[in-house]
């Protein structure tokens, strides 16, 4: 939360520049309902191509049937009254519990019993974090999508503003890349991952209302059991361009590092802005860097600047690539996903492909390099690349988790254990993923 929006009542979802006028006026606790909307299920999805024409009130994003509106007290008895052992993580932005529901009311249930949710409680941070709530449940509470994170439901009481959401056990990817004893994911693991980000980033561009998701880094890229990837934290989203309009001008917020550059320039959003977004992840996702680190000397502390070299070049791809893989990925598949990031981070963002364009060829690059017979790097057996888990193949033994990475064996600086350099551009959302996995520290960052 922080960001730094509009002040009206109405949260924009389909106007294109910030809405002006009226100062909101703030919900009292009769406005939450304990009644369960016929439509909610936690684990059915339905994809909805657009939105109201029309900004909506708070009233009418408040009443959605597709959210439960929990009293605090529902909430308070489903994590225990928010105790420390139900903390799942902090940030800037508040605070994460476990909580249970009971499946059918969706009303608090004993520990281990119905179904488990993650529960934010949001700092307290006036009319503009009260903002940034709002238009996620907004967006959250209109589309549906297989990797987008469900939203359960909302809490708005005084001023305690709280999120319900579906539980996801595996965290997100920012954790999974770069926390210190995190087991390595695998070439194949990487690459669903980025398939299905990609495919929520698709759909929130080519819905008849488009959706420009403005805030994607690996911090909100959160993963199920299965390591299905879902889009979180949509506090920064905004409606993009309609008819003759070629971008959305508005202020800059988002982080450091994955913000595209004609945006931070100018102010001016548009998809591409997200292509590009979508361009450093898949570069975090190949080389286990951080988009920014200041631990780092000189061009190395960017990953743009550092990588981009190497990326179109088959012969020194290799220096870039994660160590941690321990040469267990396919070299054509490799240099396929790398000319991808490249194309996605192209200066001129009129030359980026769309983001259905993207997501065709990873679908592609997958479908090649899980065949039987396909060339791979050394050592790359069918085996290691649908397996789930770190390989335990050359170079990727747990052992090899804790020591340094750099683009080669080489000695290498140590990374940071705690992640304060994805910082604000102006005004943004925090960097720790809102949903971390249960297992985890509860202290992100």
């Amino acid at each position: 939360m922080g960001n730094c929006l509009d002040s009206s009542a109405k949260v924009d979802s389909s106007s294109r520049h910030a809405n002006s006028g009226s100062s909101g006026s703030r919900p009292s606790s009769k406005t939450s309902r304990s009644t369960v909307p016929s439509s909610l299920s936690i684990n059915s999805y339905t994809s909805v191509e657009s939105l109201p024409t029309t900004p909506r009130t708070e009233g009418e994003i408040l009443s959605s049937p597709n959210l439960k509106a929990f009293t605090f007290h529902e909430l308070k008895s489903a994590t225990r009254n928010f105790r420390p052992d139900s903390l799942l993580g902090e940030g800037g932005f508040g605070y994460v519990f476990k909580g249970w529901l009971d499946r059918t009311t969706l009303t608090a249930s004993k520990p281990g019993s119905g179904i488990v949710v993650a529960v934010k409680k949001l700092k307290t941070e006036g009319f503009q974090g009260h903002k940034e709530w709002l238009t996620e449940v907004n967006y959250l509470g209109q589309l549906s999508h297989p990797n987008l994170v469900k939203l359960v439901g909302y809490c708005v009481e005084g001023e305690d503003r709280l999120l319900v959401y579906e539980f996801m056990p595996k965290g997100s990817l920012e954790n999974h890349l770069f926390r210190r004893g995190a087991q390595p994911l695998t070439w194949a693991i990487r690459m669903k991952v980025a398939i299905g980000a990609a495919k929520g980033l698709t759909f929130l561009h080519d819905a008849k209302s488009q959706v420009i998701y403005r805030d994607f880094k690996a911090a909100n890229i959160l993963l199920d059991a299965e390591f299905n990837a879902k889009l979180s934290d949509f506090g920064l989203a905004k409606a993009g361009p309609t008819g003759d309009r070629t971008h959305v001008s508005t202020q800059v917020v988002g982080t450091h590092g994955y913000a595209a550059p004609e945006y931070v320039a100018t102010g001016r959003l548009t998809a591409k802005s997200d292509v590009y977004s979508f361009g450093v992840v898949l570069l975090e996702l190949l080389s286990g860097r951080r988009a920014v680190d200041k631990s780092k000397v000189g061009v190395e502390q960017s990953l743009v600047d550092w990588a981009t070299p190497y990326l179109g070049d088959r012969r020194k791809l290799f220096r870039i690539m994660d160590t941690r893989l321990g040469g267990q990925y396919p070299q054509k598949g490799a240099y396929t996903a790398a000319s991808l990031a490249l194309q996605c981070l192209n200066p001129d963002a009129k030359l980026r492909p769309k983001m259905s364009e993207v997501l065709a060829k990873l679908d592609q690059l997958e479908s090649t390099t899980t065949k039987p017979g396909t060339g791979t790097g050394t050592g790359t057996r069918q085996g290691l690349i649908d397996s789930p888990r770190g390989s335990n193949g050359t170079g990727t033994r747990q052992g090899l988790v804790d020591s340094p990475r750099g683009s080669s064996g080489s000695v290498v600086q140590k990374s940071p254990r705690r992640y304060s350099y994805d910082r604000p551009l102006l005004h943004i959302t925090p960097v720790a993923s809102p949903l971390p996995s249960h297992n985890q520290s509860p202290r992100v960052r």
